[in-house]
């Protein structure tokens, strides 16, 4: 049995907690639960959710200790959980949340912990795969310990709902918090900024640019064309740290972590830095004068040439084609 850890945002469950559960699927397993920590605002639109995604039972662990997230409480709770189900793996998100949480959860068990898998298979062991050297290799690491515990790097899965939905059972409990898993623990929140770096994040469409722009002033055909496909602008390292563009706009180790239906990067070579932030998207198109960059013979499609020339010439064409308006109409 399988229980993941299910983080809430405005009463649902996010997205990358949706990305764990396709992943936990995918091992086989009779029975997927989850567990909730703290208030639900609609327990039977949740329950609806959660059901969808072959959800079998929710745990929500409810309490005075959960009226702020304090890391080691959570784990208390999710070490309880664990226990009355006899669940054999136990993952998350790879969030802030997810990791702090699974990796106090990995302590108190005494078994080691997986952090950020882009894939699972197999159930004695689970042996999870992730990339490392910035993505440039993927490693396969035997939890041989149970229960397995691993979060699930963002975006390394499709949010997919189950084939066929399940009508979870709602199980409310109180878990045994000490006073030492309260010691550290959120005491006051406040808003933040936009962070303009989450609408890259999400963006269905990214259209990259790196050292081939030129200059700061060589960022307007791309710019539109992000623009006109609905999509968003991402750039290489060195385009920031030349001061041409802002941080939040950066793909890469050091940047965003993209996964969009669509990536065209333009003028990058493919650093590995800046490959372990877009190596999710579903299709690369490469444009570049270096035809064996190291971008170009990862992406799907490649076009050999000078962004300054091929860029306009697409928005061009999708201008001709009808797919762009023209700026008269």
């Amino acid at each position: 049995m399988i229980l993941v850890l299910v983080e809430l945002e405005n009463g649902s469950a996010n997205e990358v907690s949706l990305e764990t559960l396709a992943l936990a699927r995918s091992l086989g397993s009779d029975r997927t639960e989850a567990v909730v920590i703290g208030d639900v605002t609609d327990r039977d639109a949740l329950t609806a959710e959660l059901g969808a995604h072959g959800v079998d039972a929710v745990h929500q662990a409810v309490g005075e200790a959960f009226e702020s997230f304090a890391g080691a409480a959570w784990a208390a709770a999710l070490q309880q959980a664990q226990a009355s189900t006899g669940a054999t793996v136990v993952t998350a998100a790879g969030t802030p949340r997810g990791g702090e949480v699974l990796a106090h959860l990995a302590a108190r068990l005494d078994v080691p912990m997986a952090a950020n898998a882009i894939g699972a298979a197999g159930s004695e062991p689970v042996v999870v795969t992730r990339q490392v050297v910035g993505g440039a290799a993927l490693e396969e690491m035997a939890l041989d310990r149970a229960p397995a515990v691993f979060t699930v790097a963002g975006h390394a899965w499709a949010a997919t709902p189950a084939d066929e939905p399940t009508n979870p059972t709602w199980h409310e409990f109180t878990p045994e918090i000490a006073e030492r898993d309260l010691v550290a623990r959120v005491t006051a929140t406040g808003q933040k900024e936009v962070d303009q770096s989450d609408s890259l994040k999400s963006a269905r469409v990214v259209v990259g640019a790196g050292r081939g722009a030129g200059s700061a002033a060589g960022f307007g055909p791309v710019s539109e064309l992000a623009e006109q496909l609905g999509g968003s602008l991402g750039v290489s390292r060195v385009v920031t740290s030349l001061g041409w563009r802002p941080h939040h706009e950066q793909v890469g180790q050091t940047g965003s972590r993209i996964s969009p239906e669509v990536y065209i990067p333009c003028g990058i070579s493919g650093a590995i830095q800046h490959w372990a932030g877009c190596a999710s998207s579903k299709v690369i198109l490469a444009v570049n004068t270096d035809a064996e960059a190291p971008m170009m013979t990862k992406a799907n499609y490649a076009v050999v040439g000078d962004m300054h020339e091929v860029v306009p010439a697409i928005i061009a064409e999708l201008k001709r084609r009808g797919s762009i308006p023209t700026s008269g109409g």
